[in-house]
């Protein structure tokens, strides 16, 4: 590596940025950054401008030599760019409350990363991942692409299905959630290590062992969660309900709380539905969060990341981000949760998947766990129908066909009805035109 250490960010504008700021400068004895530069588009260069501004005092403050820039070209921003993060949303949150209300208004579930939301989300976002790793191929080959835009897994497959770039990693921060949840449970400290067996995909992992100083400490921990004396919701975005003891129970694993979409449909739905009709969506909700949040970004007073900011459901994603960019630079070996392809490494699916898992990282990129080399059986089925419905989805996402956008909502086991998919397709594909510019031709025949 250079002396100098690149990082762009891409959705640099992003109300998470001082996070992942803070992040960098709190590990600048060993990730030394001396550039950070934050990318937006047009629509986001008032935000841009706020957090530019704020990320320099907070730079100023910690007194480090790292110098941060803005800009609304990409390209120049990449060259040599030893990392590139992407945090993007494409269409802003107000095409997240288009994915979340439409679906709503037809009694489906409305989410961003799972059912029909999360696969609008994905179409709009897959293109504009590829057109950046176009740019990172040509400009600057050897950084790696560290990806937390959602529907992670998504994005993830389509990468490494449809393109030859192979230095992407996706990120969650749901896994660093859980390693959170599990150290404050068992009341560990920095001294105790702590290694945790992940499995699964994106937004659907399962914890199935914990290790802590060489002894598992899983059973006790399972017990808690499944008698109720302790819960594991640790995503401000989610409601807390509690899975029943006899799934815990009889799963013998620890799931993820996006699996309550799966596990508790009923119930979710209701949730949601309830929200809907008093005029609410999540959208709305984060909409008031940022808005509280770059009010307060604008105080030229205020030079730290603000506590505030954890009450968007996305908090330690840069956290996790920046470990990741620190194992890749310092060549760590340190473990990590991740989603790339096992590359066969997993004996009971298929070699060329991209799933989410333990795997241990260094200047290579990661590796699948050597502890880790199957996935739980039981888990399997439902693991398969999502895997079915993320290589659907990267499909239609590149080729902008109609006939793809409804196989992939078919295959989702959050929609019930095929006639319902049909409408959830057009209905959305007419909404989000404007972000959907390789579906031109299907909205033209949508419209005659």
């Amino acid at each position: 590596m250079s002396q100098k250490l690149k990082v762009v960010t891409i959705g640099g504008g992003s109300s998470y940025t001082p996070e992942l700021l803070e992040g960098f400068i709190k590990r600048y004895h060993e990730l030394p950054v001396t550039e950070l530069w934050l990318v937006d588009v047009e629509e986001g260069q008032e935000k841009l401008d706020i957090i530019h501004a704020l990320c320099e005092r907070m730079v100023k403050k910690a007194g480090v030599p790292m110098k941060v820039f803005k800009t609304l070209n990409r390209r120049e921003a990449l060259q040599d760019a030893d990392f590139v993060t992407t945090q993007l949303r494409v269409g802003q949150l107000k095409a997240r409350e288009q994915d979340e209300r439409i679906p709503l208004s037809h009694g489906y579930l409305g989410q961003e990363t799972n059912g029909a939301g999360g696969l609008f989300k994905g179409l709009r976002t897959i293109p504009v991942i590829f057109d950046i790793i176009k740019d990172v191929e040509e400009i600057c080959p050897n950084a790696w692409v560290i990806n937390f835009t959602n529907p992670a897994g998504m994005v993830t497959e389509a990468v490494y299905r449809h393109t030859g770039f192979r230095r992407f990693i996706g990120v969650c921060n749901i896994p660093v959630g859980m390693k959170m949840f599990i150290t404050d449970v068992l009341q560990l400290t920095a001294q105790d290590s702590l290694s945790i067996d992940l499995f699964g995909l994106n937004h659907m992992v399962f914890i199935r062992d914990v290790v802590v100083n060489g002894e598992s400490r899983f059973a006790e921990l399972l017990d808690g969660v499944a008698s109720g004396t302790l819960t594991a919701n640790s995503v401000k975005n989610i409601f807390d309900l509690p899975f029943s003891e006899g799934l815990i129970r009889s799963l013998n694993l620890l799931p993820c709380s996006y699996l309550l979409y799966y596990f508790k449909q009923k119930e979710m739905l209701a949730i949601e539905m309830g929200e809907y009709y008093k005029g609410g969506a999540r959208a709305q909700v984060v909409q008031k969060v940022e808005k509280q949040l770059f009010e307060l970004y604008k105080n030229p007073d205020l030079n730290v990341k603000p506590k505030e900011l954890e009450q968007r459901g996305g908090a330690y994603y840069s956290d996790a981000a920046c470990e990741v960019i620190n194992a890749i630079y310092n060549d760590k070996q340190t473990e990590h949760y991740v989603n790339v392809p096992h590359h066969g490494h997993i004996d009971n699916i298929p070699a060329d998947w991209a799933v989410e898992m333990t795997c241990l990282l260094g200047r290579d990129g990661a590796k699948p766990h050597p502890r880790l080399t199957h996935f739980d059986d039981k888990v399997l089925g439902l693991i398969h129908t999502i895997k079915g419905f993320e290589i659907a989805a990267s499909r239609a996402a590149i080729g902008g066909e109609f006939n793809d956008v409804l196989l992939a909502l078919n295959l989702s086991p959050l929609i019930h009805s095929d006639r319902d998919a049909e409408v959830l397709a057009r209905e959305l594909i007419l909404a989000h035109e404007k972000w959907l510019p390789n579906f031109a031709a299907t909205v033209e025949k949508l419209k005659q």
